[in-house]
């Protein structure tokens, strides 16, 4: 071992980083976390699975549960990614884009309902709530990234803190949805993504109207002599 090694802790090998090693157990540990949680048994158990050296696993996740998750999420986005073909998808409707992506999202991890409540309930702890809120906006900008959303203004922003509320709470539905083919889960996603086409149709109107379009002069002038 290195004494870079012996000093910032195991090595993965053949050249592979801590981070794609951190990708390639966090498939394993997911299913290990079914019935163990988010656990440093989880973690023996995917190393031993994907044949790696258990000491090596147990530094890639030395941070705890929180680090475990966001490897799974981070895969999770990696198959969503490798699943779409840009030229199908491009053809879609925004809607139909949006859809399809989240939904891929939810057949990466079925069968792992268990492990997304466990993983759910982590997130939730006030100690990690920020950096749950990172993740859930990091898979919302990949979403709208693959389905080709260019916005830079104000909309980037309202876009994916919208689509990021939707499908956290759609994972709230498909972790308890025992319906046959997460039929619960899908009406449950439409009427959601049904409700974001009405909101962006409504406020794309909104701001066709002169009036409505935001001026910082205005502004400033309605913050020196206010209305009666």
């Amino acid at each position: 071992m290195t004494e870079h090694a012996i000093k910032d802790g195991p090595t993965p090998g053949d050249g592979e980083t801590l981070e794609t090693l951190r990708l390639r157990l966090a498939p394993e540990i997911a299913q290990a976390a079914v019935f163990d949680g988010w656990s440093p048994e989880a973690i023996r158990q995917a190393a031993v699975a994907a044949d790696v050296d258990p000491d090596v696993a147990a530094y890639a996740f030395r941070d705890g549960a929180m680090d475990m998750i966001a490897a799974w999420i981070a895969y999770v986005d990696t198959v969503m990614a490798a699943k779409q073909d840009p030229a199908q998808i491009a053809t879609l409707p925004v809607r139909e884009r949006i859809r399809r992506l989240v939904l891929t999202r939810l057949d990466a991890i079925t069968g792992q309902e268990e492990a997304l409540s466990r993983a759910m309930a982590i997130m939730a702890m006030p100690q990690n709530a920020k950096r749950a809120l990172k993740l859930g906006w990091h898979s919302a900008d990949a979403m709208w990234r693959l389905a080709g959303d260019t916005a830079t203004d104000y909309n980037h922003y309202t876009k994916r803190a919208i689509l990021a509320g939707v499908y956290g709470a759609t994972l709230s539905v498909f972790a308890s949805d025992d319906s046959e083919g997460k039929i619960e889960t899908r009406a449950f996603l439409d009427r959601r993504l049904d409700g974001i086409i009405r909101f962006e149709k409504a406020k794309a109107s909104l701001m066709r109207t002169p009036e409505n379009i935001f001026s910082m002069a205005r502004f400033l002038g309605r913050l020196r002599y206010p209305a009666n």
